[in-house]
């Protein structure tokens, strides 16, 4: 094991990326744990204020992200210092990630619906980041042999094609098949040869006289939309606490 991590982590100067995942991680549960608990009015902590203004824990986290990201660019990736500041990176990106929901709505909506896409957002930077210390690389160039790493014509080829299936994705409202397919191409094959969903650009733009595909584009959107967003649901419940409705405790605790 101690070679495997040896070899695998610490000589590809993975080691920084391991520990501010790691830190981010824990950071989001141990704040999720501890907000949770100040909802129920349970445990020692307590909301943070200053002069009668409400701190959200986004504030000290923009100022641990800043510091920990200029620290790790100034720092060698095998030095004691990129480990240091790559945990301080994890803390305050975790702090404000956890808040993510608020910061693109501009409004307090920790507890509600809307602040469910901070969970969203956390467990998919989460996945992206375990796949690049998994030695995924973006746009599907690690499936390339070195033979073809070599022919700059065939590495090209690749990137651009890639590229194209994660852009048809995107613009076919499949945010999420694009995102994991700038790691997993297959995924945003997929997403590139099924049905756009409605609203998406792609719909306006190449479904408006096509009544027929318009209208399967819609069944089939709810048929995946009713099948996976229970489960989603579930998930994000466990994970964020947003079936412990509390009255008068869904202002953001900090």
């Amino acid at each position: 094991m101690g070679h495997w991590f040896s070899r695998n982590i610490v000589e590809p100067g993975k080691l920084p990326m391991l520990l501010a995942l790691t830190s981010f991680i824990v950071t989001f549960l141990v704040t999720r744990t501890i907000v949770r608990l100040i909802r129920a009015g349970k445990g020692p902590f307590g909301n943070v204020s200053s002069g009668g203004l409400h701190i959200h824990h986004v504030v000290p986290g923009v100022v641990l992200t800043v510091i920990g990201g200029f620290g790790a660019v100034g720092s060698d990736r095998h030095g004691i210092g990129a480990a240091v500041f790559a945990v301080v990176f994890g803390i305050g990106a975790g702090l404000v990630l956890d808040e993510f929901a608020l910061i693109l709505h501009l409004d307090d909506v920790y507890w509600s619906d809307e602040g469910r896409k901070s969970v969203e957002v956390v467990v998919l930077t989460a996945a992206l980041v375990g796949l690049t210390l998994s030695g995924f690389s973006p746009l599907g160039v690690d499936d390339m042999t070195a033979e073809e790493r070599q022919d700059r014509a065939t590495f090209i080829l690749t990137l651009v094609v890639n590229f194209l299936f994660i852009l048809i994705s995107l613009v076919k409202g499949k945010f999420r098949m694009a995102v994991f397919g700038a790691f997993v191409p297959f995924v945003a094959i997929v997403g590139a040869v099924r049905l756009a969903r409605p609203g998406s650009w792609w719909s306006r733009r190449f479904y408006r006289r096509r009544h027929r595909a318009r209208a399967r584009s819609r069944i089939r959107t709810y048929r995946h939309d009713k099948r996976w967003t229970k489960i989603r649901r579930v998930a994000q419940d466990w994970i964020g606490g947003f079936q412990e409705r509390v009255p008068g405790r869904d202002s953001t605790p900090s």
